[in-house]
C-alpha cells in the first residue's frame, strides 16, 4: 500500500511536487493560491529556496487546503528540513548593512561596539543584530495579514501585490548574514527608532517608531523606496 505523500517526502519541496501531481495541479495554480510568483514556487520545488520558517509565513496555510493535505504534514517537513541544516558559523551582515544598523544605536554604545569588534571579530555584534531582527521580523510578520496595506503600496511603487509579498516573506526569513541594505531601509529603519544595550548584562533596548518623541530623528525612512508599514505600525 502506496504511504500517503506526506509520509514519503522529507522536504517540502519534495512533498509539494508530489502532491501536484496526485491532485492534478500546477505550480502556476499553487502560487496563485499562495499569492506569491510562480517562481517562488518553482524554486521551493527544486530545493533551491530553503523551507521557510512556520511562524514567520502564511504561506502553508493556504498550501495545506489547496492541496488538501494534513494540517501539519508542511509543518513538519519544514522543521525537519531546516533542522537538518547545519548553521552557520556567521560571519554577520555586510559593512554597509552593519553600519545602517549601528546609526540606529546609542552613539556611544555603537563606538564601543565598533572597537570591539576590532579587537575580538564580530560574533557579539551578530548577537545583537540577530535579536534586533527577530523583533522586527516579529512586526513584520503582521503585514501578512494586512492585504489592503500591501496592495495599496504595491501601487504606489508600480508593482504586483504577488511581488510585494515576496519580498516581505524573504525579509522574514532574513538572517544577519543575508540581510541586505534594502532591508534595513524597506523594514528595520520604519520600525526601529533607537536600539541599545548593556554590554555587562547583554540585555536589549529597543524603542520602536512611535514609542519615542517626535523630534527625534526620523532620517533614512522610505528613502530608497516607499517603506512599508500598516497603519499600526511601531505598535507593541
Amino acid at each position: 500500500m502506496t504511504l500517503p505523500a506526506s509520509k514519503q517526502s522529507s522536504t517540502v519541496g519534495e512533498l509539494l511536487g508530489r502532491r501536484l501531481k496526485e491532485v492534478n495541479r500546477s505550480a502556476q495554480q499553487l502560487a496563485e493560491v499562495a499569492q506569491v510568483p510562480a517562481t517562488y514556487i518553482d524554486d521551493l520545488i527544486s530545493g533551491s529556496r530553503r523551507a521557510p520558517l512556520p511562524a514567520r509565513t502564511d504561506i502553508y496555510e493556504k498550501m495545506t487546503s489547496f492541496l488538501r493535505l494534513g494540517r501539519n504534514d508542511l509543518v513538519s517537513c519544514a522543521r525537519s528540513e531546516r533542522a537538518s541544516v547545519a548553521v552557520s558559523a556567521g560571519v554577520g551582515p555586510e559593512a554597509a548593512v552593519r553600519r545602517l544598523l549601528l546609526d540606529l544605536c546609542e552613539p556611544a554604545t555603537a563606538k564601543v561596539l565598533e572597537k570591539r569588534q576590532a579587537k575580538r571579530g564580530k560574533d557579539d555584534l551578530v548577537d545583537f543584530i540577530q535579536r534586533l531582527l527577530d523583533i522586527t521580523q516579529g512586526a513584520v510578520r503582521r503585514l501578512l495579514d494586512d492585504q489592503v496595506s500591501l496592495r495599496l503600496a504595491a501601487g504606489q511603487r508600480g508593482i504586483s501585490y504577488e511581488v510585494l509579498r515576496l519580498s516581505v516573506l524573504e525579509f522574514l526569513d532574513a538572517t544577519p548574514d543575508t540581510l541586505t541594505t534594502d532591508d534595513v531601509v524597506q523594514f528595520v529603519q520604519p520600525r526601529i527608532a533607537r536600539w541599545d544595550v548593556d554590554l555587562e548584562t547583554k540585555v536589549l533596548r529597543v524603542a520602536l517608531r512611535g514609542q519615542e518623541p517626535r523630534d527625534r530623528g526620523r532620517r533614512g525612512l522610505g528613502e530608497a523606496r516607499p517603506a512599508i508599514t500598516p497603519d499600526t505600525d511601531g505598535e507593541g
